[in-house]
This record gives C-alpha cells, structure tokens and sequence, in this order.
C-alpha cells in the first residue's frame, strides 16, 4: 500500500480516452497546486508546467487501475453537489468556498461530464468509478483540507436522478437566476451550452427538429426551459436538495449553501468567503461592481421558462418559511 500511495499521490486523472473498444484515463500531476481555480481546467492549465507533466510519456490507466488506486490513499468525506443553471453566481459560491484551506472545490472538471455521458461503461462499474473519481478528486493533499464538494456542468442536472442513486446520502444543492438575466449575459458571450449543437441537443432533451424551428436566441431560451424543468422535477422528489436563488443575494446564497451541508467554519473562514464576493467571481484581482439586465432587450419569448422560474421560486419562498 505504502509504495501505490507513493506512486500515485498528488496524481489525479482528468481525461478519458475511448480508443479502438477500449477505455484509459489520463492522470495529471497537481503537486501541491490547490484546487483554486475559477474552473478545473484552468488549474489543470498550471500543472501542465510541472516536470512530471512535461515529460514525452503520460500516464495513462485503465479503469481497474483508477478504481484500485483510489481505494490506497486517504480521502476527505464529499460534503455536497452544487448544481445550477449557468450565469447565476455557481462561480461566485465556489470561489467563496475554495478561499478554506479546509476545502477542496472542484468545478466542472471535464472528466465527470465525459464519464457521465460515456456508454463505454456498463451501470456498476459507471457507479463505481464515479466513486473512486471523487475520492481521488477528495485525495488528502494537505493536513488542513476536510471537505470535498463538487461543481458540476449546468447540463448535469439531468444526471440528476442517476447521480443520487450513485451518491445517496449526499447534499444536492440547486442553484438558479432570474432567466432574463442569465439569457441577456449569454447574448453578451454565449455558453458552449447555449450554442445549437456543440453540446448534442439530445443532452438537454431538445429534439432535431425543436433546435431547426427556432431562432438561434430561443434555442438558448429552450435550453434554459430544460434546466428549470430538470430542476423543478428533482426538487419535487428529492428530500435532500436545497434551492439557492441568486436573486436573494450571494451572501444568502454562501451561508445557506454552507448551513445546508452542515459544515462549521471558524469565523475567520466564514469572513473570508465572505470578503471574496467584494471581487469579481473569475478573477479576484478586479472589484465587483454588479450586474444588471432587463428582460426587454431581449426580444425572445420567455413566457414559459419565466413561468417555471416562477414555480422554483414559490418552492424557495417555501424553504425559506420552514
């Protein structure tokens, strides 16, 4: 054990690869590089400077070798999923988050969506290596570090009901906004998401057919209906899952996120999540000064998703009076 432990410390895969019937995962080196990062692949971006990673050879495992290994190294406990529809503070709350060094934040790490969306995988050993993935996301790396919790892709909210049979006694937290709001920023720079067809459409439940009909800006309208949709549906199951609402204000958004997971921070560690919001949420070296959008620039139909942005937020008025 001692010498797998050695070998693999500080290693962590970030990349499937399916090549000819067959599947591998590449690992990468992180060192001592946290997990700080508004996304995953920027911190991956860091590492690739390391020598280990500058080598010609990689490493490369197969799916016994990643769910073995993880099972030799000390791991902090998963504390929660955060889920959300995109443009609506999921970024901000992680940055909060990520600023304990009693955290290890992961957000949208690749690799989760592409073993998600594989058929390489039969539905148990899909089960168990998205179990031994977050272990290894979970390594301990510094005595510090207590909890793990995950950002996941907004699209994963379909994966939903999967990935509570995977992870069942695990905090689901929903996060969303105001849709005029999160349409009028991807007008400004749209989503890979919220591009026809980069992401098949078959993701999202829009057919063919729905994405020819209509106009590249109500596509973006349609997906955002699908999110709502998706979170609407787990909400009314599910006796584990919180709505978060941007619109109730970030700071109300961090403390109920951390209250919902049952963590105790100290309060220099709560204060410090808390000055983070002051900065911008992708880069900490610049104020934040708001944002503001109105729902009549964007000359699209938003009667139906504006209808189940309605009925989420009768939900969260409800948690909030409980």
């Amino acid at each position: 054990m001692e010498s797998i432990q050695h070998l693999i410390s500080n290693w962590i895969p970030i990349k499937l690869i399916e090549k000819e019937n067959e599947v591998y995962f590449e690992w990468l080196y992180f060192s001592d590089i946290p997990f700080a990062d508004p996304f995953f692949e920027e911190t991956i971006a860091k590492c690739r400077s390391h020598n280990y990673n500058s080598k010609l050879f990689k490493l490369i495992s197969t799916t016994e070798n990643l769910i073995e290994w993880s099972n030799e190294l000390e791991f902090v406990p998963l504390k929660g999923f955060v889920f959300h529809i995109s443009r609506c503070g999921s970024t901000m709350l992680s940055q909060c988050l990520a600023t304990s060094s009693e955290n290890i934040m992961v957000s949208e790490a690749p690799i989760v969506d592409q073993i998600l969306r594989s058929d390489a995988f039969d539905a148990g050993t899909k089960t168990i290596l998205l179990q031994s993935l977050i272990r290894l996301f979970g390594q301990k790396r510094s005595t510090e570090q207590k909890n793990l919790i995950i950002k996941l892709d907004a699209w994963s909210i379909f994966e939903a009901s999967y990935l509570r049979s995977v992870f069942p006694k695990i905090p689901f937290a929903l996060l969303y906004r105001n849709p005029g709001e999160v349409l009028r920023s991807h007008q400004k720079m749209a989503g890979m998401h919220m591009i026809p067809n980069l992401i098949p459409s078959s993701v999202f439940g829009i057919t063919s057919k729905e994405v020819q009909e209509v106009s590249f800006q109500q596509y973006q309208a349609l997906v955002l209906e699908k999110y709502f949709q998706g979170f609407l549906h787990f909400y009314e199951k599910d006796s584990n899952v919180i709505l978060l609402n941007y619109n109730d204000g970030m700071k109300n958004v961090v403390e109920r996120f951390i209250a919902f997971i049952n963590v105790k921070f100290s309060e220099i560690e709560l204060n410090g999540m808390l000055e983070r919001l002051k900065k911008h949420s992708k880069n900490e070296n610049t104020v934040f000064i708001g944002d503001s959008y109105k729902d009549d620039i964007l000359s699209i139909n938003l009667n139906e998703v504006n209808l189940l942005h309605e009925k989420l937020n009768a939900n969260f008025i409800e948690d909030l009076a409980r």
